[in-house]
């Protein structure tokens, strides 16, 4: 966890590091992280929005323009990622059904509160669920997943997927290349890595204050 945590606060360093390495084959590492953090529901604790906008923003340094990346190519990839990643994930539920959680790994890793949650989340917003959820770390993984257990139309899923994808690869990636080289943001990179991450948990946070309350009544 403490490696984890420590890959978010300086997710621009260790990019910074993939492309010294590897090169455009940052691409695929990128690629399939976002791949993972959606697609495979027993790793919901991935980066998501914060290497978007890293990832976004080393496509505009010299380092990144000399490996060959470019932002445009960012976004298709983080899109077809998190659009390949939903369905797989939708599917995954729709096929297995609630039975699969409590099978290895799942029953290890996926905690009944995580689901609780994420079916909360879609009750409450319906098929548009989908789209406010990728915009929330952790909600994003399962929501797809509750989708698929409760049998949403596929049709349905795949639109608003289409847009939750498309609108989050696009606008966090072009967040990054946009914001992320502007001399306040580099030098306070760590500080806006944590308050994106604020930012997006922050729906989930007042969920937990409200039913906490709620229980208290």
């Amino acid at each position: 966890m403490a490696t984890l945590i420590n890959f978010i606060l300086h997710i621009d360093a260790h990019i910074a590091n993939l492309v010294q390495h590897f090169g455009a084959w940052t691409y695929l590492i990128l690629f399939a992280i976002i791949l993972v953090e959606t697609g495979a529901i027993v790793l919901p604790f991935l980066p998501g929005d914060s290497l978007l906008f890293a990832a976004g923003a080393i496509s505009m340094t010299p380092a990144g323009q000399a490996a060959g990346l470019n932002h445009w190519v960012f976004m298709v990839l983080f899109f077809v990622a998190a659009m390949v990643g939903d369905l797989t994930n939708y599917l995954i539920a729709r096929k297995g059904g609630r039975p699969l959680l409590d099978k290895k790994p799942f029953s290890f890793l996926i905690k009944g509160s995580h689901i609780e949650d994420a079916e909360a989340f879609f009750q409450k917003h319906g098929g548009v669920a989908v789209i406010m959820g990728r915009y929330v770390p952790i909600i994003r993984t399962f929501v797809p997943f509750v989708a698929g257990l409760s049998a949403f139309n596929f049709r349905r899923f795949v639109t608003y997927t289409f847009i939750a994808a498309f609108s989050w690869s696009f606008l966090m990636t072009g967040a990054g290349a946009l914001f992320g080289n502007i001399p306040f943001v580099a030098e306070h990179f760590s500080a806006i890595i944590l308050g994106i991450v604020f930012v997006t948990l922050l729906p989930s946070i007042i969920a937990v204050i409200k039913a906490m309350l709620n229980k208290k009544k």
